[in-house]
């Protein structure tokens, strides 16, 4: 098993959301000890976001581009060759002002990419990247889950499920920033849905 952990925060550290991410991983190399781990975290490493370069760079012929071009595009090459290597991803996300953090939109900017990891049919866009399991672990200052103001499970079951990534289970940590008391309180929860989720 080759599990892949992206660290979505903005922080390097003391993340809510790496914690939770974090967490998963440990469970599933409890249960896996052979499995091996690689880690992107887009705070240590930022991945640049999608501009008109990056898009020049993409819909450029291979043959054609500029060398600026080519470094570009292999950039975003690396990160999709490192997604289809990964039997199982963790995705460690945090709420920022209602939405997925910009490390995280980079990443999936960088991996949702028609031809590779999704094509066009007659029928509609086709996921190329299936067989996965995805955990996603979610921190929120406050709480979200099942509300109307969650706009991140909905926007990433669509994104990952146009990949083919439809076996995703969500872990939340929530009211981390509503006191010491609530956000222990959370990561105890969380310790609850891992044991009840991860395989």
């Amino acid at each position: 098993m080759n599990i892949l952990q992206i660290n979505g925060s903005a922080r390097a550290n003391g993340s809510n959301s790496t914690r939770v991410a974090d967490a998963i991983t440990a469970r599933l190399k409890a249960r896996h000890p052979e499995a091996t781990v690689e880690l992107r975290d887009l705070a240590r490493d930022p991945h640049p976001v999608l501009d008109e370069a990056a898009l020049n760079a993409i819909f450029t012929p291979a043959d054609q581009r500029t060398p600026e071009q080519s470094a570009r595009a292999a950039l975003d090459d690396a990160l999709i060759a490192q997604l289809k290597r990964a039997d199982v991803i963790v995705l460690g996300v945090p709420m920022y002002n209602f939405s997925v953090s910009v490390q995280i939109k980079s990443w999936i900017d960088a991996v949702a990419r028609a031809g590779q990891t999704f094509r066009y049919t007659a029928n509609g866009p086709e996921g190329l990247v299936t067989g996965k399991k995805v955990y996603v672990g979610l921190a929120r200052g406050g709480i979200y889950r099942d509300t109307p103001n969650d706009s991140q499970v909905p926007y990433l079951k669509g994104v990952l499920g146009l990949m083919g990534m439809t076996d995703v289970e969500f872990i939340y940590a929530e009211g981390v920033n509503m006191g010491a008391e609530r956000a222990s309180a959370a990561f105890d929860e969380v310790a609850v849905q891992i044991d009840e989720i991860v395989a």
